[in-house]
C-alpha cells in the first residue's frame, strides 16, 4: 500500500496548517508537492525537497537564502515510514521563530501515517474475513480462495468446527469494535468473526471441543452484554469438514427462525427435531396438524405447550400456570375429548407435539 496519498497528505496539512498558521506543503518521493494550502502549487516540482530525498537530512532555508535564490524560508524535513523515506514536508517561515515546531510536525505527521496504516491493515484484514465467511457459506464454495485468504491472516483453521450466528436487534457500539471485541474473546488462532449483514455477525470456530465451545459462547454472551446490544445467538452441531459450514449455518438460521424471542442462546441440537417439520411440505404438514388438532384453540394450545416443557409433571405445569391441579386437569380432559389423544401417553404425547409445531409454523406465516 502506498502510504502517502493525496488523502493522507490534505489530511496532514489541514491538521497542521490550521495549528501554525503557517502554510505546509507535502511532497511525494519525487519531490512533487501533491498537498498544500496554497492549491496552484499542486503538481509542481520542489527543489528544496529533493535535497531532502536525498540527503535523508533537514534542510532549513533562511531569510538570507530567500533572498539569494528566491526561494521561501522554510524547513524542509523527511517523513520516515518502516525506516524508509516516503516523502517529504515542508513549513513556510522564518526558521529562526519556529523553534521545535518543524520536529513536532514531523512527528505528529509519522504519527498520522502509522495511524491509517494501522486501520488499513485492519480494514484489509476483515474484508478478507468477510470473504471466508461468503465462500464458506456457498454451497459449492472456492476453497482455492478460502485457503488463500486463511494463509494471508496466517489462520490455521482446524477440525472441528462450530459456527454461532449472532443476530442484533439493538447496539450502539460500532462494526469494528464489537468485532475487535469478539476476536478478543473468541483468540485469533481459534476462529474469525465477521458481519454478513448489517444485523447478523458469524462466528466460526477453529479446534474447539465440547466444553471449550461451551466456555467461549458463555464469554460472547458477557461481552454481548456488557456492550448492551440486545441479540439472540444460535450456535451448530460440531462438524468436521469445511463443506458442511454452509449447512451449519442453515441450521443456525432456522434455529433462529423457530426459537422463543426470550431465549437468548439455543443450540441446533435443542430443536433440531422441531426443524425437521420446517423442511417438510406445508401441504403436507398443516394437513397433519389440523386433523389431530382441528380447531384447537389458544387456551388450549399453551396448556398443552406448559405441559410438554415441564415434561408431563401436572404439579409443576400447575405452578407454572398459576392453577389449581385440578384446574389443570380438567383442562387436560377437554383436550382428550377435543382431539381423541391423551398427552399423558407417550404416543399420543409425540403425535400431539407435532402437531403444535406445525401449528405454530402455521401461526409465523
Amino acid at each position: 500500500m502506498k502510504m502517502l496519498n493525496q488523502k493522507i497528505a490534505n489530511s496532514i496539512v489541514e491538521e497542521t496548517s490550521i495549528r501554525l498558521h503557517r502554510n505546509v506543503n507535502i511532497m511525494n518521493t519525487e519531490g512533487v508537492i501533491i498537498a498544500t494550502r496554497d492549491t496552484s502549487r499542486i503538481g509542481s516540482f520542489h527543489e528544496g525537497a529533493l535535497e531532502v530525498l536525498q540527503s535523508g537530512e533537514t534542510r532549513i532555508i533562511s531569510v538570507k537564502q530567500e533572498s539569494r535564490g528566491g526561494t521561501q524560508p522554510g524547513v524542509n524535513l523527511p517523513i520516515v515510514f518502516q525506516e524508509k523515506i516516503i516523502g517529504v514536508i515542508g513549513i513556510t517561515g522564518d526558521p529562526s521563530e519556529m523553534g521545535d515546531v518543524g520536529e513536532l510536525v514531523k512527528m505528529t505527521t509519522e504519527l498520522m501515517i502509522r495511524q491509517e496504516f494501522v486501520v488499513s491493515q485492519m480494514e484489509w484484514k476483515q474484508r478478507t474475513k468477510e470473504m471466508i465467511m461468503e465462500q464458506l457459506m456457498k454451497k459449492e464454495p472456492s476453497f482455492t480462495d478460502i485457503d488463500r485468504g486463511l494463509s494471508l491472516l496466517r489462520i490455521n483453521f482446524q477440525q472441528p468446527f462450530t459456527t454461532l450466528v449472532i443476530q442484533i436487534t439493538e447496539r450502539s457500539i460500532t462494526n469494528q469494535k464489537l468485532i475487535q471485541k469478539l476476536e478478543e474473546t473468541i483468540g485469533d488462532e481459534n476462529g474469525i468473526v465477521a458481519f454478513i449483514n448489517v444485523n447478523r455477525l458469524i462466528i466460526a470456530t477453529s479446534g474447539l471441543k465440547g466444553e471449550e465451545v461451551k466456555r467461549k459462547i458463555e464469554s460472547v454472551y458477557t461481552v454481548l452484554k456488557k456492550q448492551n446490544v440486545v441479540f439472540r445467538i444460535a450456535y451448530s452441531l460440531p462438524f468436521y469438514k469445511l463443506e458442511e459450514f454452509s449447512q451449519a449455518y442453515l441450521d443456525c438460521d432456522i434455529t433462529l427462525k423457530i426459537i422463543e424471542h426470550e431465549k437468548e442462546v439455543i443450540s441446533f441440537a435443542e430443536i433440531e427435531a422441531k426443524a425437521l417439520i420446517y423442511q417438510v411440505d406445508d401441504d403436507i404438514t398443516e394437513r397433519f396438524s389440523y386433523r389431530v388438532l382441528g380447531n384447537l384453540d389458544e387456551n388450549k394450545a399453551s396448556t398443552l405447550e406448559a405441559f410438554f416443557e415441564n415434561d408431563l409433571n401436572i404439579q409443576k405445569v400447575a405452578d407454572d400456570l398459576y392453577v389449581h391441579r385440578n384446574t389443570f386437569i380438567y383442562r387436560l380432559h377437554k383436550i382428550i375429548e377435543e382431539t381423541g389423544y391423551d398427552p399423558r401417553k407417550f404416543r399420543d404425547a409425540l403425535i400431539l407435539q407435532v402437531a403444535l409445531w406445525i401449528w405454530r409454523k402455521s401461526g409465523e406465516r
